[in-house]
């Protein structure tokens, strides 16, 4: 447990480290914290931060800097966040509006980045609920056979599946058969409620190849939106705190062409309400280990559908940025249930 005047000392060391960039010394927190205490007193308890982990002096410095703990406690429980002014949340609304849901989620990425001066990322939403409208089974080879989806809305996709044993033609016809008859036009989740205890009575010879089709159809008609939009990478460019490491640079960019450890990231986001915040390792995703990522998952018609964010420095304003994130994440998800 932290002294009042320990966390407040912290809480302005923080801030004049995001603000300034430079360890901050005693001289400086006497000067903005409003304490009435000697510089001997503040250079105590800033020894009592630092051996509890929030605090750390860079070697060539007399100043502190926070530590990834030190800025889980301010954002936890010291930060002061400061709201967007209407200008920036009409900005944002006239941005947002329910047109096209490809372009809003391009441009609620896009004003994230221009709002923060970092990247924004949004995962385009998930269709959780794709219904098909017929399936057929095609014979490739031993074990192989390509599974046929047309979705309701006419798309045509295929996959490949490896089966546990091989199937004849007729078995095949007869479960694409069986699938069309009694389940075209329904979701797969509605098909994969139905179908639990309906498959317990067909013939065990198509029960595997049953399940083998649901979960494959899931994967395809999802795959194309395990994607994001990214805008503003450039930005990062721009701050010194990770230009100054170019490969470190070179790992972020990659991290960014790959997305798969972001997407893995976002995911993970869904899973708590409003606002998450991960500072450096706390991502678990290396090249993020200088970076922040601040998250919020989006909704439409109250379904949680993906996750938008912030990828910055860990010394990047979290009072102004938390924000924008929260706000953002609320108008895109009113826009496309909107639409």
């Amino acid at each position: 447990m932290l002294t009042e005047r320990a966390r407040i000392l912290l809480k302005t060391l923080v801030e004049r480290y995001i603000a300034d960039g430079q360890p901050v010394g005693s001289r400086t927190l006497s000067q903005y914290a409003a304490l009435d205490l000697s510089s001997a007193s503040i250079r105590n308890v800033m020894a009592d931060l630092e051996d509890m982990g929030l605090v750390c002096s860079p070697h060539t410095s007399a100043g502190r800097i926070p530590t990834v703990q030190g800025y889980r406690l301010f954002v936890d429980s010291l930060m002061t966040v400061k709201p967007l002014n209407n200008i920036e949340i009409d900005q944002l609304e006239a941005q947002l509006h329910p047109d096209d849901p490809q372009r809003i989620v391009s441009n609620a990425s896009q004003l994230l980045s221009q709002l923060t001066q970092f990247a924004g990322v949004v995962m385009i939403p998930r269709r959780r609920n794709a219904a098909f409208q017929q399936i057929e089974f095609m014979r490739l080879a031993e074990k192989r056979v390509l599974l046929i989806i047309v979705t309701t809305d006419g798309e045509v996709q295929n996959r490949v599946l490896t089966t546990e044993r091989n199937h004849t033609s007729a078995e095949l016809s007869r479960a694409a058969q069986m699938l069309n008859q009694h389940y075209a036009g329904m979701t797969f989740d509605k098909v994969r409620q139905r179908m639990q205890a309906e498959l317990q009575s067909l013939h065990q010879d198509i029960n595997g190849l049953m399940n083998l089709a649901l979960n494959a159809s899931e994967v395809v008609l999802n795959q194309k939106n395990e994607a994001l939009v990214l805008s503003g990478e450039r930005n990062l460019l721009r701050v010194n705190d990770l230009s100054s490491n170019m490969e470190r640079m070179r790992n972020l960019f990659d991290l960014f062409e790959q997305k798969t450890s972001l997407i893995q990231l976002l995911d993970l986001s869904q899973q708590a309400e409003g606002v998450q915040i991960f500072i450096g390792s706390e991502s678990e995703v290396i090249p993020l280990d200088e970076c922040s990522v601040v998250t919020s998952p989006y909704q439409v018609n109250g379904e949680i559908v993906g996750t938008l964010g912030v990828v910055g420095p860990t010394r990047m304003a979290y009072e102004r940025i938390v924000p924008i994130v929260d706000i953002t994440a609320k108008l895109l998800s009113n826009a496309l249930s909107f639409h």
